[in-house]
């Protein structure tokens, strides 16, 4: 048995002490709120006698977590549908390496996937900014959470993101456990899915050989999740607008409410795409590059992946015509469609205060569905240039 003693401060719960934290949870008396939110047909008691008769991680997940996560695909989508589970290898862990629009739902459904189809679950790499009281950290990190430290000085920094490295690595080269790891820290929030230089440098530190094997014996698999409606998308065209003139800072409770908001919305139609894993060519041929292009190279097909896999929805159609101001994909939909659209937009912005550029929020929020239009045309004249000359214009 391999030695985790040394990353006790960001490690998942073990068993014993998910079925601890899950008992205290089981106490709090917000649990009847939330147990007639999603499961209404049962008594307000029955969430809490669910945590009570856990006795694992596993138990949590697929007697708890699997039901709510089903439920809000049920109540807040119109179709779900996924590809490529064949692409996830039987007998080798993995990271999965995901674009990230949904601060929860984004792993959740990638969990979702794997118990339907009865492959092992990964553990979830969550910033701690959302751990905001003890409540939360009991449910999240039972449920196979891997704590990311943020919003320290420079050197706790590396000294944490070395940590998470070798965690990261060990659990995946020794079998332990596959992990899920966003593209980049925070989510999307200009609908442009691309991977941080110095998140494939966080996974490269803790390597003991050289770039090739190091990435080669992490078996990243990228991952593409797409929202027919994205989720907070008000809120994200509101924070991108503020920041343009002022650093943004966020309200206490806001992270929270983002979660609320993004279970809660309407989301139309969700796909999420499985690539293929990166292959040893791939990481060879980065591995020829000098320092910093050597990381674009692994970034470059990571985007490749996660652009060509996003499944496009009439939205994103129809904000890239509106920002265009053609006609260039008026096949994919109709005028009942943009009316559709247009009412939605309109009544999500009427969500933020009256004060903020109405005209400056709306340009953001179309942005927003059309960017992906916009990174497929790319992705399409571009895919056979060399990775440091991919970026967005």
């Amino acid at each position: 048995m391999i030695d985790l003693s040394e990353f006790e401060s960001i490690s998942p719960y073990t068993d014993e002490e998910a079925v601890k934290a899950l008992n205290i949870v089981a106490e709090n008396p917000v649990l009847k709120e939330v147990s007639q939110y999603f499961f209404p047909a049962e008594s307000p008691e029955y969430l809490q006698n669910l945590l009570k008769q856990v006795r694992s991680i596993d138990d949590f997940q697929v007697m708890v977590m699997s039901k709510v996560v089903e439920w809000v695909i049920e109540h807040t989508a119109h179709n779900f549908s996924y590809d490529g589970i064949g692409n996830i290898p039987k007998d080798r862990k993995f990271l999965a390496l995901s674009n990230h629009r949904d601060i929860i739902l984004d792993p959740a459904i990638t969990q979702l996937v794997l118990y339907r189809n009865g492959i092992p679950l990964t553990e979830i790499a969550v910033g701690d900014n959302l751990i905001t009281n003890k409540f939360i950290e009991y449910l999240i990190r039972s449920n196979r959470m891997i704590k990311v430290v943020r919003g320290i000085s420079a050197r706790e920094l590396y000294l944490s993101s070395q940590l998470l490295s070798r965690y990261i690595r060990l659990s995946i080269t020794e079998q332990k456990s596959s992990i899920w790891l966003a593209q980049r820290q925070g989510r999307t929030k200009d609908g442009e899915d691309i991977t941080e230089q110095g998140l494939l440098k966080m996974l490269d530190m803790s390597g003991t050989s050289d770039f090739r094997h190091n990435f080669e014996e992490l078996n990243i698999i990228p991952l593409s999740i797409s929202y027919e409606y994205e989720p907070c998308d008000a809120l994200k065209a509101r924070e991108l607008l503020i920041s343009k003139t002022q650093k943004y800072v966020k309200a206490p409770g806001e992270d929270l409410n983002s979660i609320l908001t993004g279970i809660k919305q309407q989301k139309g139609n969700i796909h999420l795409n499985i690539g293929l894993p990166l292959t040893p060519e791939e990481i060879e041929k980065a591995s020829q590059c000098d320092k910093n292009d050597r990381y674009q190279w692994i970034r470059h097909a990571v985007d490749l992946r996660v652009i060509d896999g996003y499944k496009l929805w009439k939205t994103n159609y129809i904000a890239y015509d509106i920002v265009d101001g053609g006609s260039k994909y008026a096949e994919m939909y109709n005028r009942e469609d943009v009316e559709r659209f247009t009412e939605y937009m309109e009544h999500q912005l009427d969500t933020v205060e009256k004060s903020l550029d109405r005209e400056g929020l709306k340009d953001i929020f179309i942005r927003i569905y059309s960017n992906p239009v916009l990174a497929k045309e790319l992705l399409a004249q571009r895919a056979d240039l060399p990775a440091w000359k991919y970026q967005w214009q």
